[in-house]
């Protein structure tokens, strides 16, 4: 590890950071009556605003969640159809936007086709006055194959937005990662969690190591750590100030993972935090208040549960994982304890039958946390499941031990994991012939990000299930800014006749940097 790594910096409170006081609003429309970019008590004439464009996500082989957000009260109404020029569309009603939601919505689209891309247009209706209606804003989704639709499949993922003090910079172009991931024309999108950094704020300038300067956009709740609600909405809104993201949301459903920074570093249950930049130290209730706000501000399911399994057709599934909710207390990370871990007793037990009961050729899991890499918290504790020892399970490596070998002893192929985290990318190789756990069936951990923020790395890895680093790109220095590059995402392609699974890991312009194949596996 090098001596200053990010959550050393983080820690210490001395991520550097940008702005632009008093951020610019969405398609030149006036200030949002309320919410994080509002001015309360100012009513707005004129139509409703969708102030921060359209999203959708959680798109599964018959439905799909459509969200936007407005300046003031009205009712969602959403148009879909597969022709672009909306003809024969179907109409449907949607829930009233009112300042409990911070006036965002979304709705549950039903009944959709699998296996296609659809067109799909949202306004507002004021509640105030019948037929005044915002402008429309529209939009596409690809829907999840059915369950026996063999196709291709093209999905990206990343994570971490906006970290270490790297706001929007119009001069650098923004968080154009977004616009070279929107160019490869994904059916879905996977965010890896650090979704925002409630606890990174921004400040106007960064003076870059060559003398540059670096000018961020920077709002009221992107000044200070988020604590209350509306501060935490405020993360959200600022990251759909940019107009990549807006674009590439407004066409490519999402997955979304969280991770730490959505609530602060390094966070877990129970937790007190000893930062002198909270008023607010008990991590429960600020946690609350994330979680409130990411399903607000997100196009996620109705439901609360954040772990949960997506089908694509017969090639692909993806357990997508909570590595906070039910985390355990960062420490050494060497117990004996099994019943201690990441996931909890519920959702360990949830991956490892779900696994089993998946026939699709490919498992990946989304992890917001990578499996083998050392990822320290401080001197003492750790943040991740390893802790550098390369000897038999200990501390986290336990459960994931546990999950790995029952899936082997049940014949279980095809487990690929994906993750970020780290803020560089990588490609490892696990295989028991290295490891000191015997009883698994090899397989890859592909690492991407950052998607905008601070560059580090590379991290060591751990020697429990004996990876090996293929492929690394990681910065020069720690906190690289996103205008020197080491900006990345990955690629996963699925070829819907061989089932052969590639992966190319890109930067921030969308040149592969490495790629690999792997054949379909034969079942066992």
């Amino acid at each position: 590890m090098t001596a200053l790594d990010r959550r050393t910096l983080l820690r210490a409170g001395l991520a550097t950071g940008a702005g632009l006081a008093g951020g610019a609003l969405l398609g030149g429309a006036g200030a949002p009556a309320a919410g994080p970019l509002g001015f309360p008590g100012w009513r707005p004439a004129g139509r409703p605003v969708l102030t921060h464009g359209i999203q959708s996500g959680a798109a599964t082989a018959d439905s799909a969640v459509v969200w936007t957000r407005a300046d003031r009260a009205g009712r969602l109404r959403v148009e879909i159809s597969s022709r672009p020029d909306f003809r024969g569309a179907r109409q449907i009603r949607g829930p009233v936007l009112g300042p409990d939601s911070d006036f965002t919505g979304k709705l549950r689209l039903r009944g959709l086709p699998p296996g296609r891309r659809l067109h799909y247009r949202v306004r507002v209706e004021s509640t105030e006055r019948y037929g005044l209606v915002s402008e429309t804003l529209t939009g596409e989704l690809t829907t999840a194959p059915a369950a026996g639709q063999r196709r291709d499949l093209r999905f990206v993922w990343t994570g971490d937005i906006a970290g270490q003090g790297w706001g929007i910079d119009p001069a650098y172009g923004g968080m154009r990662i977004f616009e070279s991931m929107r160019a490869v024309r994904p059916d879905f999108f996977l965010c890896s969690g650090d979704t925002v950094y409630a606890d990174g704020p921004l400040t106007e300038t960064v003076t870059l190591p060559d003398g540059r300067i670096w000018r961020n956009l920077v709002t009221e709740e992107k000044s200070k750590v988020a604590e209350t609600l509306g501060e935490f909405r405020g993360q959200f809104a600022y990251n759909l100030l940019d107009e990549h993201l807006r674009a590439f949301a407004a066409e490519v459903p999402q997955i979304n993972q969280w991770d730490d920074h959505e609530v602060t570093n390094n966070w877990y249950p129970g937790e007190i935090l000893t930062d002198s930049r909270y008023a607010e130290t008990r991590v429960d209730v600020l946690a609350r208040r994330a979680r409130r706000a990411f399903h607000e501000w997100l196009p996620t399911p109705s439901d609360d549960r954040l772990y949960r399994r997506l089908s694509y057709g017969p090639l692909l599934d993806v357990f997508v994982l909570d590595m906070r909710t039910y985390k355990d207390a960062n420490d050494g990370n060497t117990y004996a304890d099994p019943r201690r871990g990441l996931l909890g007793r519920d959702q360990r037990a949830w991956l490892t039958r779900e696994l089993t009961r998946s026939r699709a050729t490919w498992k990946v899991i989304a992890a917001d946390l990578p499996l083998g890499l050392v990822v320290p918290d401080g001197a003492a504790a750790q943040e991740g499941i390893a802790q550098g020892d390369p000897g038999l399970p200990a501390g986290r490596e336990l459960e994931f031990a546990e999950i790995l070998t029952t899936a082997h002893r049940r014949g279980v192929t095809g487990i690929v994991f994906l993750t970020a985290d780290v803020h560089y990318t990588a490609a490892h190789h696990y295989d028991p012939a290295r490891a000191a756990v015997a009883d698994f069936t090899p397989f890859w951990e592909f690492v991407s990000g950052p998607a905008h923020a601070g560059a580090f790395g590379p991290n060591a890895l751990d020697g429990t299930f004996g990876p090996r680093a293929v492929f690394v790109n990681a910065p020069p220095r720690a906190n690289t800014s996103p205008a020197e590059g080491f900006q990345h995402f990955g690629e996963v392609n699925i070829d819907g006749r061989s089932g052969a699974f590639t992966v190319h890991l890109r930067d921030r312009d969308g040149t592969s940097l490495w790629s690999v194949t792997l054949p379909a596996p034969t079942r066992r």
